[in-house]
């Protein structure tokens, strides 16, 4: 190859055009194992956004399940997950337009098998089960009324559609993960009421359950207000598995009937993450009653194998970020991923338990990139505020072709995960590749109150929401810049939804950043809590204070209110379906923009919700941001792009 072409950051030439980042990969998720095959979804930015059931017998290519014109997903909680089941290859599942339970049999059209809601939408169905001998599927159900009011619960729902779906467990503000046992004689499933959060604390019942599939009187087995539970799943011998936090950290426990619950093992790890989602697997429990397990170890997945007696081993595997593992009663010697690394797309991957050999049975990117194109990421732990740390993956600008001039340090972005109980992972991500390739340098932030460091460090963000995750952002950046790995005045903060929101109080309580983007960001912390869905109505009581007992705390910590303090241009991108951060909450900060002359630009994208999906709105975005740094910082980007307008904006302006 010839020499590097010497050149600014930013303006260098990349492969990775917006057009090729927003189409060329699939989000895969809801691994499964039935009749000899194994299943996932796989949502398709090139096809609008639609999840599609994918199968893959052994031995042979996947192939699509879902016809055209379904969409697998469920709206319960907004956030979805477990949109689909599987018995002896039939699929039920969820379609997004009207929500009602679909059964597909092998080589036969879907049919609906709930009734037409009185609303649209109105009835939605999540992270079901199908009892063992066909005749019912147990299932979480949200019911929204015309008056507003939002009623979860579980249902049972007979799979010939003979009756409407009866509910045998109500009266909490939420449930969560019904399993039955392998004999079906038995329903266990978690909930938890308002204020609580699912990773504050939840509780797991059990009850016999009858043939009708009625239950018996229920008794609650583990958790309480300040006890997660998560991912309940029965062995193979009756006993029922479950993570809890109660130690600070989420580790397996086990329980047998007649017995307390046990520890399998305690381990200063994550095994388990936040309920955001229906569906979650990070376990397998193996017919011999062993477990293959996912855990998080300073923000990096490790997959190990915990003996009956919990004695623990770690698998030489190359993946660094784990998303799923599931099992199979009839396969013991093997177990299935969903699985990545830095330099390895999402993959659903077959695991060998013994010989340690896998096989790739599908990725998420069609078309790699070429190992020196990709940027490591380094592990970084700095110094915060109170004389604790926090934690980051930093990425270097990285491009094969080009060098930048001596003595220039590259522009800095910030990136702001959502949740904003989430976490990253150090895995293949061609968001953060499209801006090391071109020049920039990238801080992928764990800010206090992310998951994966135990339950004390998520606890850092209660009633510091606005503070501690800015905070943290803030010094990742000055710790960058301070050891000369950033140019100092060219940062920016960009994060979606919760990370929005840290974006905004950045430039608007600091004077750090020279820009900020704003995915589908919160504004005004009053309006969302009148506003947002029944699942995080309440989130903001553990994070700011109860409403409207704090309310003068919401409207500090409100950027919308302060706008007249922002001086650094702000892009904001919005959806206009959103039903978790509703578009008011970008357009009034839109509004108190324009009324004190400050610089912005805003898009909105019609039809997309919480979390973009088409591939032609992802790749609005990447254009936007690319366009808008580059006018904040300065300099042309080599991309042919449509530039961003930013209303108020004094081209050349770099310095916070």
């Amino acid at each position: 190859m010839s020499s590097r072409v010497t050149a600014p950051y930013g303006t260098w030439r990349s492969p990775i055009t917006a057009s090729w980042a927003a189409r060329g990969s699939v989000r895969l998720g809801e691994l499964r194992r039935d009749t000899g095959a194994t299943w996932w979804i796989e949502n398709r930015p090139a096809e609008q956004g639609r999840a599609v059931v994918v199968r893959a017998s052994d031995g042979e290519p996947p192939r699509d399940v879902t016809p055209p014109g379904f969409d697998v997903r469920t709206r319960v909680h907004e956030y979805g997950g477990g949109a689909y089941i599987l018995h002896q290859g039939t699929i039920f599942f969820s379609h997004f337009p009207d929500q009602r339970l679909y059964q597909q049999d092998p080589g036969r059209d879907p049919i609906p098998i709930t009734p037409e809601p009185p609303l649209p939408a109105g009835l939605r169905y999540a992270d079901g089960r199908v009892a063992p001998g066909g005749r019912f599927i147990v299932a979480v159900r949200e019911r929204h009324e015309a008056d507003g009011s939002v009623t979860n619960e579980l249902v049972t729902i007979p799979t010939d559609a003979s009756a409407a779906p009866r509910v045998i467990a109500t009266g909490r503000d939420f449930y969560a993960a019904p399993r039955i046992s392998p004999d079906g004689r038995r329903l266990c499933w978690l909930c938890w009421d308002h204020s609580a959060m699912p990773w504050d604390g939840t509780e797991l019942w059990l009850a016999e359950l009858a043939e009708d599939g009625s239950i018996g009187q229920a008794r609650q087995l583990a958790g309480g207000p300040g006890e997660s539970i998560t991912q309940p799943q029965w062995g193979p011998n009756g006993e029922l598995y479950f993570l809890s936090d109660r130690t600070g950290w989420w580790n397996p426990y086990r329980w047998q009937d007649g017995s307390e619950p046990q520890a399998v093992v305690s381990l200063e790890a994550e095994f388990g993450e936040p309920h955001w989602t229906f569906g979650q697997s990070r376990y397998a429990v193996l017919p011999d009653g062993r477990l293959v397990c996912a855990i998080c170890e300073q923000g990096v997945d490790r997959l190990v194998v915990v003996e009956r007696d919990g004695r623990l081993s770690r698998l030489e595997v190359p993946w660094q970020a784990i998303w799923m593992v599931v099992g199979d009663p009839a396969r013991g010697d093997r177990v299935w991923l969903i699985a990545g690394a830095p330099s390895l797309p999402a993959s659903v991957v077959e695991l060998d338990l013994a010989s340690g050999q896998w096989t790739t049975l599908c990725q998420s990117v069609t078309d790699p990139l070429s190992p020196e194109w990709i940027s490591s990421p380094e592990p970084l732990v700095f110094p915060t505020d109170g004389g604790r740390e926090a934690y980051a993956f930093y990425y270097p600008p990285t491009n094969p072709e080009f060098r930048a001039p001596p003595e220039e340090r590259p522009p800095l972005l910030v990136f702001c995960h959502g949740g904003p109980t989430g976490h990253v992972r150090p895995d293949y991500n061609v968001g953060i590749q499209f801006w090391t390739s071109r020049g920039f340098a990238v801080v992928d932030v764990n800010y206090g109150g992310s998951t994966g460091y135990g339950r004390a460090y998520r606890e850092r963000l209660k009633r510091e929401w606005g503070i501690v995750d800015v905070r943290d952002c803030l010094n990742a950046a000055r710790y960058l810049a301070s050891n000369g790995l950033v140019h100092p005045w060219r940062m920016a903060i960009r994060g979606g939804s919760a990370g929005g929101y840290t974006v905004l109080c950045a430039l608007t309580f600091h004077r750090v950043f020279a820009a900020g983007t704003s995915y589908f960001g919160l504004s005004d912390l009053e309006a969302f809590v009148r506003s947002t869905h029944k699942f995080e109505s309440r989130y903001l009581d553990g994070l700011v204070g109860p409403y409207p007992e704090a309310q003068e705390v919401y409207r500090e910590r409100s950027p919308v209110h302060f706008a007249h303090r922002i001086e650094a241009p702000l892009l904001l991108l919005q959806g206009s379906e959103d039903r978790v951060v509703p578009p008011e909450q970008a357009e009034l900060m839109v509004q108190a923009l324009r009324a004190r002359r400050r610089p912005y630009a805003y898009l909105l994208f019609p039809g997309e919700g919480h979390g973009f999906r088409r591939a032609e709105t992802l790749q609005r975005c990447f254009e936007a941001e690319l366009s808008f740094y580059a006018q904040v910082f300065g300099f042309t980007p080599a991309d042919q792009i449509e530039p961003i307008r930013i209303e108020n904006f004094a081209s050349g302006r770099v310095e916070p």
